[in-house]
């Protein structure tokens, strides 16, 4: 039988919008630096620990990785992958495929519309609402668990099980 695998797709946390900042150098805004912690513990919580990281060099999804990370036990190995930024569906499904077969989970860190756009076209089935719940809006600090046995360059349109949809979030101070 294949190995199970597991893509953890997670939008980065709430970001600021300073003027004349560029939009690859804009930093996470009070919500975010909230939240961000929370995802991580999340991710701790449902047993979602990657194996390896794919994260987005925008700065705001760097500091999300960097503030959810502080929560997990061990830090697994990242990739900052400029490609990752501002990709589309088809761009995040090929820098899937290139993960090493060893790899059992994943956890992919971008943005929108590209993150919610691979869950619709990967989500083949899914358990409860998480399907409709992400085609409704795929908001930031969301994280979508996909599953499916096999390869990750196997990984197609439709051949995942769409597990779980969540939108941690950080207490107000």
């Amino acid at each position: 039988m294949s190995p199970l695998r597991r893509l953890v797709v997670l939008r980065h946390a709430k970001s600021a919008w300073p003027e004349g900042v560029a939009d690859h150098a804009r930093p996470l805004g009070p919500r975010g630096l909230r939240d961000a912690p929370a995802v991580g513990r999340w991710l701790a919580t449902a047993d979602c620990l990657p194996d390896l990281v794919l994260c987005s060099t925008a700065r705001r999804a760097r500091q999300t990785w960097e503030l959810a990370a502080a929560e997990l036990g061990s830090i697994p190995p990242v990739r900052f992958e400029r490609r990752v930024y501002a990709a589309d569906e088809q761009q995040l499904i090929d820098a899937v495929h290139e993960v090493p077969v060893e790899m059992e989970t994943l956890l992919l860190i971008g943005h929108n519309p590209g993150l919610q756009d691979l869950i619709l076209l990967l989500a083949g089935e899914t358990l409860g609402d998480a399907l409709q719940r992400t085609r409704t809006k795929f908001p930031t600090s969301a994280v979508a668990v996909l599953t499916w046995r096999g390869t990750w360059s196997a990984l197609a349109p439709g051949t995942a099980l769409l597990t779980d949809l969540a939108v941690p979030r950080g207490l107000k101070k």
